[in-house]
């Protein structure tokens, strides 16, 4: 199903009736990912998942976003279906966005969910920034197309997948890695659950345990054995919590 929100053709789909819940993606991901568990779900709730801009089959924006412009663009894309969520779950980047939503009060929900939610930054953040000006420089650079593309590839690597996966959105990228979600994080009173796998490296439970300090009331649990994707590496434990 296709809608237009702030003059962007947005993909999303739907499944089941009931209470609507929300998922939104990671970075570089599209809703394509959720489609197990969206059917799980669907067996009690409506459940709504969009491609974010700039992934999927959803247009690019026109400038770079931070998390606000996320947050406020699921805003419209709520209002302009008429929904009102019962929950929200945010997967990695989809949950640094909910956070910020819900914090700044662009869109409300009676419970949240945060699957390995990224959105507390550290200096990690500020060294894939100088790789990725480093990229930059050797596509500029005289090299043979080859040895550009080979030095390239190492940097990536050096600097985390994300780079790689959504080039096309890298300025956008550069100024989600420095937006910071602690100080919405605070301003949250809404019933939060807080899922993190053990293994996992890209958010890794130093990040959980700041955002449950943060949100208060919230609740963190970790399953074993799982890393970022915790809802495809344990389906079942992520589906039960």
């Amino acid at each position: 199903m296709q809608v237009v929100v702030q003059d962007i053709v947005t993909q999303y789909k739907r499944h089941g009736k009931g209470k609507v819940i929300l998922l939104l993606h990671g970075w570089g991901d599209t809703g394509a990912s959720w489609d197990s568990t969206a059917q799980s779900l669907a067996a009690q709730y409506d459940v709504v998942v969009p491609d974010l801009p700039g992934f999927g089959g959803t247009g690019q924006p026109k400038e770079a976003w931070s998390l606000s412009e996320y947050a406020v663009f699921v805003r419209d894309f709520l209002h302009k279906l008429g929904l009102s969520p019962y929950a929200i779950i945010g997967h990695s980047n989809g949950g640094a966005i909910a956070v910020r939503g819900i914090g700044q009060g662009h869109f409300t929900a009676e419970k949240l969910v945060l699957l390995a939610s990224a959105g507390v930054r550290s200096p990690r953040a500020s060294y894939g920034l100088n790789v990725i000006a480093k990229v930059g420089k050797i596509v500029a650079s005289p090299l043979p197309r080859r040895v550009r593309s080979r030095l390239r590839t190492k940097l990536y690597a050096k600097a985390g997948s994300d780079l790689l996966v959504a080039e096309h959105m890298q300025e956008t990228f550069k100024r989600i890695v420095r937006d910071d979600v602690r100080a919405d994080a605070a301003y949250i009173s809404t019933p939060t659950l807080l899922v993190y796998g053990d293994r996992d490296e890209q958010t890794p439970l130093s990040i959980a345990q700041q955002l449950e300090q943060a949100i208060e009331g919230s609740r963190l649990q970790v399953i074993a054995h799982a890393g970022h994707f915790l809802y495809v590496d344990a389906p079942k434990e992520t589906l039960q919590l």
